[in-house]
């Protein structure tokens, strides 16, 4: 997204899950593929012949994996419970065996902030759609587009001061 690449600028695309992606590219079947750090980790224990022949030559900013969420109107009382059980999950050792067992590491707190990149990709996604939609004239198309991307503009300032802030965070530890 950040690169205002679409789908659409390449001759062809394929959609398939992550391994696959990733041995397509390693059997020669396809040029380029996306994939994730945790996938490219498991290859290297299901398939490190084939990983070898990967070359990862860009990564996007670190997208959230497997945010636990609550709906907001859930009552104070339901979202303590819940939160309490997340925080204190995984402190006894037959609670750290099944989370090790998962290949987890016990829960840590967050918010909404964790979601900036999925709200960046959700946005890029709709100007996509926006600049392809052959049913908007040029006049409705850029008022769109202006606006997403306005929004796009936030969210990288957010992201931008967040990184800041984590980086001042972790220099005074």
């Amino acid at each position: 997204a950040k690169n205002n690449i679409s789908a659409s600028d390449f001759k062809r695309t394929v959609n398939a899950g992550h391994e696959t992606n990733a041995l397509a590219v390693a059997n020669k079947q396809v040029d380029v593929a996306t994939n994730n750090t945790e996938n490219l980790d498991k290859l290297k224990t299901s398939a490190p012949e084939k990983l070898k022949e990967l070359k990862v030559i860009w990564k996007s900013p670190l997208i959230p994996g497997d945010p636990i969420v609550w709906r907001k109107n859930l009552s104070e009382t339901t979202k303590d419970k819940i939160y309490d059980f997340f925080m204190n999950y995984g402190k006894t050792p037959e609670e750290k065996a099944v989370l090790e067992r998962l290949g987890w590491a016990p829960f840590r707190a967050s918010s909404d902030l964790q979601l900036v990149p999925i709200r960046q990709l959700a946005l890029f996604k709709e100007m996509q759609g926006v600049k392809s939609n052959k049913g908007l004239n040029e006049q409705d198309k850029l008022a769109k587009t202006t606006e997403i991307q306005a929004q796009l503009d936030d969210l990288d300032r957010l992201n931008n001061a967040l990184s800041a802030m984590s980086s001042v965070s972790k220099a005074v530890q």
